[in-house]
């Protein structure tokens, strides 16, 4: 925790690389959350039909335990959207949403080593 999800359509695809190193290093300098802590994936769309007309999007929900101050969820969405616009300028829609988890609620389990 935190998770990056990344969905995306572009029919000459993106750099994933570049965009999931785009996306953590925004995440992890914004002070909301520790680089160790995220978990960043990319989930291609098969098929969109934008209604504006566009050809490509991405859009990125940040999942964060509920606490972090509304201006800094806001500094991180618009963080977001700009360097992944400098690393993607070709991509049409980029959007970012903020989604807090209940800590009540949310559970893990690690695989301990040794």
């Amino acid at each position: 925790m935190p998770h990056l999800v990344i969905e995306y359509f572009a029919e000459d695809g993106i750099d994933r690389r570049a965009v999931l190193q785009a996306a953590v290093a925004c995440a992890a300098a914004s002070g909301v959350m520790q680089r160790g802590d995220i978990k960043a994936r990319l989930l291609p769309a098969e098929a969109v039909l934008l209604g504006d007309g566009g050809q490509s999007f991405i859009h990125v929900t940040i999942a964060l335990l509920a606490g972090r101050r509304p201006e800094a969820k806001l500094a991180l969405a618009e963080a977001m959207t700009r360097d992944l616009r400098a690393t993607c300028p070709e991509i049409h829609a980029i959007s970012v949403d903020i989604r807090d988890m209940d800590p009540g609620c949310y559970k893990k389990s690690l695989l301990r080593s040794g």
